[in-house]
C-alpha cells in the first residue's frame, strides 16, 4: 500500500466515524425534538399520531376555566382556529387571555391538547418569537411601534 492509499484510507475511515457519530445522535434527538405549529397548521394526522410538539397562539379570551388544584384548561387561537388545551401545573404568573403563549405537549386519544409545560409573555412588550412570526405571516399580528 503506497502513503498516499494509506492517507486516503485514513481519511475515509474518519469520515465513516463522523458519519456514524453523526446519525446515532440525530436518532437520539429525534425523540426529543419538539416541532412548533399553530393551531390552523394542525392537522387531523398530527391529532391521531399523539406525537410532541409546540402550540403557539393567544390564549383565547372567555375560555381559561380553572378546574380542582392546578389544573386549568383554555383555548389557543391564531384567530382562525382554536384548540382546547389542558394543563395541570403552575402556571406563569403574567399568564392571562388574549396574550401570547407556546405550550408544549402532545393530543391525548380523546383528541384534546394535554401540555406539560406553559411558556407566557415576560413584559407588555413582548410576544415569543416563534409566535409573532407566525401571526405576522398571517397578517393577524403587527408589532406596535416602540416607545423612545
Amino acid at each position: 500500500m503506497t502513503r498516499k492509499q494509506k492517507r486516503l484510507s485514513v481519511i475515509a475511515g474518519g469520515l465513516a466515524v463522523l458519519g456514524l457519530a453523526a446519525a446515532l445522535v440525530l436518532f437520539a434527538l429525534q425523540q426529543k425534538i419538539a416541532f412548533f405549529r399553530m393551531p390552523s397548521d394542525i392537522q387531523a394526522s398530527d391529532i391521531q399520531s399523539q406525537s410532541r410538539f409546540r402550540l403557539g397562539g393567544l390564549v383565547e379570551k372567555g375560555t381559561v376555566v380553572r378546574g380542582e388544584g392546578t389544573k386549568i384548561s383554555f383555548s389557543v387561537t391564531d384567530k382562525i382556529k382554536s384548540v382546547p388545551v389542558t394543563y395541570e401545573g403552575i402556571l406563569p404568573d403574567l399568564f392571562r387571555e388574549d396574550q401570547g403563549v407556546v405550550i408544549e405537549g402532545s393530543f391525548s386519544p380523546g383528541g384534546a391538547f394535554v401540555a406539560d409545560s406553559v411558556l407566557a409573555k415576560h413584559d407588555e412588550n413582548y410576544m415569543p418569537k416563534e409566535v409573532a412570526d407566525s401571526l405576522k405571516a398571517k397578517g393577524i399580528w403587527q408589532e406596535e411601534s416602540k416607545k423612545p
